[in-house]
């Protein structure tokens, strides 16, 4: 009977959660319902999983609406219909043209128009009219009664009850931005768009039975869909790279023995190579995944053409196969990486590569893999569902009451303010209801999509601002349905590396093979610069918290670089199995007593000294130590995801888990131990085959910063620095014999550059000056050349006077040898009063000033820059009104520890933290006058009573604590040192310059 269902997937319309629906509908008594959203279809897949589990019909179909006007609903007949329909709907989401009074010719598909917009046209065979409530009690006035023949029951189902319907109100107003009573009734749902009993439904049509009938019939001829990918899981998939699985099987057997010879240059490593690789096709062939391998094979070769760096990374990593096709850069054989972790016999989801290009070339692979494979529409980017989050639903709800600012902002701080008031109190209870709705459609990260059919076989796609088509149904519903992705993401690290390469070639004259990663693993700089943690502006290794890892574990070898990768993560540092891990390998005898207590596991996790540290580990500890199969064990991997333990997937294998462990005779205490080990970390810890790309990248970098350090600071800035603010990458760059200089008109472009020693800061660093502004000034360098002084560039370059002032105030004009004081008289003078010839026919003059000698100091520099670059380029010591508190040096404190210091550091940053009773902390990290790490811990009590108060130079006391190697203050006091007045004179240096 209810052939017009909304789901909050009708964005600002709909309040029902799609299980909701599906469980309110069976409470009232239906065995088959269509869900019809508005204009969308993001709720379909997965409502047909959850109808099919219920034994409920769900039909599939979209309410065609123009805004909230409904023109006319489509019911899909079976997946042809569905196909219909979302192509329908793609045109006009594609051409944003409004739906017209009547639909196109469905030919698997049922149409209905709501009685009170049909205009009397000849219906078609598939064309029905319906009949509301409101419409059937005063049916016998219609001038359409004679087509009651032609009529179906239309009772549309949007809100389940008065508090819903309250809130499909408050949703209208949000999203017509008007005041809740201001909204138009047109604007909204009926109040009547409830859910009833279908006893009560089928009473309010007792007097037309045939109209009954007709909608039984109806809905009877329409075949719920069927998205089960069954025993194959690239059936959806684009099926063939070449013509057939034939071909597919025999290129990717000849591209992977030309990556034997080429990965595997020594004999005996090649033939164990070649089992390895028998294997992998084998199960690759077998499950008919060729055509992944192929496509990905396919754009990395694009990307190797012109010039883009990759890295293959994610659990295809453990694939020999992927490493021969040179997507990824990672032995599995020299890791021992489980290749059932990617694919094994069991799976039935399709794979999943991750593969990473620099952000300024991913834009150009996905417009290629757009071109290379959307042969029939069957290429679109992953949608994604941006949700409201409370603070959100807070301030739209507060509008539309009509709070004012102040009141919708303490409603945002409920631990700060009480509710006091009916109105608050109404936002604060709606907003418990709305928070979590899906807002609107958004884009996933990297996602992308090749189907053997048209995306539209199970989505209609809408056009967002990147141009390219977009499926209304996220990752988690392709996974379910067996459409695999192709992760293509962006990165600035690999911006860094291309970039400090073409930098070296340029300054240096050097060429630079960066795939030389055997190399650089045993290259001794290299090693120093993981076992001090000098890893300034290198890929994954640069924070401080990895920098204490490596310092604590003295790192230097590519094995502990790719468990470091893994146990920095969140879920194995929260569980303490970093601590265990870095006991247990800085302490032998801890090892040898983790092996006695828990001989089975310490024999299973022999590498990580009896550690859980990568996803791989739940896999074999599920396998080996709880003796599930393969399947149940990458099941309890994959259920250990957010989205899958939504769907308490996850439990389903931890009473199996349990219950295998007790039949082996393990202690209940020890199963329970490992269980929470695994819950608590395994979302957050890395594929093994993931962390070793990362240490990839990571090698890649620290080659280059070791050899090549200014450039690759260069490099850096340009890519729009790291963990840490551009300052540091300045401060490192000069560390290393760089002379850095403020932007200059003459020697700059818009990014940093660097010219032997001499950086030039670019002009992309200065503050509010536009890209325009940068673009014009090089070109015009470019094509006339140097600027000869202030009044040739202002004849040349059509800037504005606050533009100009940016340059000026930046050092830009320094190379004319005035102070930037008549710099900036003379530019006045020649901006604004300068009226110019049409064409530019003839120079103007601009009228001399004798100006009285203008005096300027340093210190004036100093703080431009902060202003306008964000830092000053001397040192920030420098800068300090007083005479420093303390002459500590950070290389002091290994000797002082256990005692109380005091020293002064300059902020660099901060990482907040909870205990475990819920009180926050911090962990500072601060630069000494050398330029030396000084390490913070500020426990909740010194945290509350000594907090930071902003960037700056700050006097330190507190003990001085050792850690494996790694040294730390915990402190007790701390402030922040006042600098000197702007317009003071500079004092005389009292430190060295950093």
């Amino acid at each position: 009977m209810l052939l017009n269902c909304h789901s909050y997937y009708s964005f600002g319309y709909g309040t029902f959660a799609p299980q909701e629906l599906l469980t309110a509908i069976v409470q009232m008594g239906y065995d088959t319902y269509a869900l019809t959203d508005i204009n969308n279809t993001s709720a379909i897949i997965d409502s047909t999983r959850l109808a099919a589990a219920a034994g409920i019909r769900l039909i599939a179909g979209v309410d065609f609406r123009n805004g909230v006007q409904q023109q006319y609903v489509a019911l899909a007949i079976n997946q042809d219909g569905f196909h219909q329909i979302n192509q329908h709907l793609t045109n006009h989401l594609h051409s944003k043209q409004p739906f017209s009074n009547q639909a196109p010719f469905f030919a698997d598909a049922f149409v209905v128009y709501p009685l009170r917009s049909y205009k009397g046209w000849p219906l078609t065979e598939n064309e029905f009219i319906g009949v509301s409530l409101q419409d059937v009690q005063q049916l016998f006035l219609s001038p359409h009664q004679h087509l009651v023949s032609k009529m179906v029951i239309q009772h549309q189902l949007t809100f389940a009850d008065k508090r819903r319907f309250n809130a499909h109100r408050l949703l209208r107003a949000i999203d017509t931005n008007v005041l809740l009573s201001k909204l138009p009734v047109s604007e909204q749902a009926t109040g009547n768009e409830l859910l009833m009993p279908q006893a009560a439904l089928l009473s309010a049509y007792k007097e037309y039975p045939q109209i009954v009938q007709q909608t039984n019939g109806l809905l009877s001829r329409c075949t719920p869909l069927d998205f089960r990918i069954g025993n194959n899981a690239s059936s959806k998939n684009l099926q063939w790279y070449t013509q057939s699985l034939a071909g597919d099987i025999t290129l990717i057997r000849n591209e992977c023995e030309k990556g034997l010879r080429y990965r595997y240059p020594n004999a005996a490593k090649q033939q164990e190579a070649r089992l390895r690789m028998e294997k992998e096709l084998g199960i690759i062939a077998s499950k008919e995944f060729t055509s992944y391998f192929l496509i990905n094979w396919d754009i990395v070769n694009y990307a190797a053409s012109k010039g883009y760096y990759h890295v293959g990374r994610g659990s295809g990593a453990n694939s020999l196969v992927a490493y021969l096709l040179r997507i990824t850069d990672v032995d599995p054989l020299e890791l021992d990486l489980y290749f059932e972790r990617f694919i094994n016999e069991h799976r039935s989801n399709a794979p999943d590569f991750d593969i990473d290009f620099s952000w300024t070339d991913r834009d150009d692979i996905t417009g290629y893999i757009f071109k290379r494979f959307n042969t029939h529409n069957n290429v679109a980017l992953l949608g994604s569902y941006n949700t409201y989050q409370k603070d959100a639903v807070v301030r739209e709800l507060g509008k539309v009451f009509g709070l004012p600012p102040g009141e919708i902002e303490k409603l945002q701080k409920p631990h700060k303010y009480a509710v006091t008031d009916k109105m608050s109190e109404l936002v604060m209870r709606y907003t418990k209801l709305i928070e979590g709705y899906p807002n609107h459609l958004s884009v996933h990260a990297s996602g992308i999509i090749i189907s053997h059919q048209p995306i539209t076989y199970y989505s209609a796609t809408y056009m967002p601002p990147k141009g390219f088509p977009t499926t209304q149904f996220s990752m988690l519903e392709a996974e379910d349905i067996g459409l695999a992705k192709f992760d293509i993401l962006s990165q600035r690290g690999l911006g860094k590396i291309k970039d400090a390469i073409s930098i070296v070639r340029q300054n240096k004259g050097v060429e630079i093979d960066i795939h030389q990663v055997a190399l650089f693993k045993e290259d001794e700089r290299v090693k120093n610069l993981l076992r001090e943690g000098k890893a300034i502006g290198c890929f994954y290794v640069e924070s401080p918290g990895m920098r204490m890892l490596l310092a604590k574990l003295r790192a230097d070898d590519y094995l502990r670089l790719v468990a470091a990768s893994s146990i920095i993560r969140p879920g194995v540092a929260k569980s303490g199995m970093m601590r265990t891990y870095i006991n247990r390998y800085r302490n032998p005898t801890l090892r040898e007593e983790a092996r006695k207590q828990l001989p089975e596991l310490y024999t299973i996790l022999e590498e990580t000294y009896g550690v859980m540290v990568y996803q791989e580990d739940v896999i074999r500890v599920a396998h080996e130590f709880a003796g599930l199969t393969l399947a149940e064990a990458d099941f309890l991997r994959r259920g250990m995801s957010w989205k899958f333990k939504q769907r308490n997937e996850f439990f389903k294998v931890r009473e199996q888990f349990f219950s295998n462990c007790l039949e082996k005779g393990h202690p209940l205490p020890l199963i329970t131990d490992i269980w929470n080990q695994i819950e608590s970390f395994a979302n957050f810890a890395f594929a093994k085959g993931h962390s070793a790309s990362y240490a990839v990248e990571s090698y890649q970098a620290l080659y280059l910063k070791a050899y090549f350090p200014i450039e690759y600071m260069v490099a850096t800035l340009n890519n729009g620095g790291g963990f840490y603010r551009k300052e540091l990458y300045v401060h490192e760059a000069r560390k290393h014999g760089a002379i850095i200089l403020e932007p200059c008109i003459n020697n700059s472009q818009t990014e940093t550059i660097v010219n032997g020693d001499r950086v030039y800061l670019g002009f992309g660093m200065i503050a509010e000056l536009t890209e325009q502004s940068c673009a014009v000034v090089v070109h015009e360098r470019n094509q006339r050349g140097l600027f000869v002084g202030l009044e040739d560039f202002v004849n040349r370059v059509p800037l504005s006077i606050e533009q100009l002032r940016l340059l000026i105030r930046a050092g830009a004009f320094a190379f004319t040898g005035q102070g930037k004081k008549e710099l900036l008289w003379q530019a006045h003078a020649l901006v604004r009063p300068l009226k110019r010839a049409p064409d530019g026919l003839f120079a103007v003059t601009a009228k001399q000033f004798v100006l009285p000698k203008l005096e300027h100091t340093a210190m004036e520099d100093a703080f431009d820059q902060m202003e306008l670059l964000g830092f000053p380029l001397n040192s920030p010591f420098l800068l300090l009104r007083d005479a420093m508190p303390a002459s500590l040096r950070s290389t002091d404190l290994k000797s002082k520890v256990n005692t109380v210091v005091s020293i002064v550091g300059y902020l660099v940053t901060i990482k907040y933290a909870q205990t475990s009773k819920g009180e926050r902390m911090y962990f500072g990290t601060f630069l000494d006058i050398d330029g030396n790490w000084i390490d913070t811990v500020h426990f909740p009590d010194s945290a509350r009573s000594q907090p930071f108060t902003g960037y700056g130079c700050y006097h330190i006391k507190g003990k001085v604590t050792e850690e494996y190697d790694f040294v730390s203050i915990e402190v007790g006091f701390l402030k922040r040192l006042p600098i000197v007045d702007r317009d003071q004179p500079l004092p005389k240096p009292i430190i060295p310059v950093l």
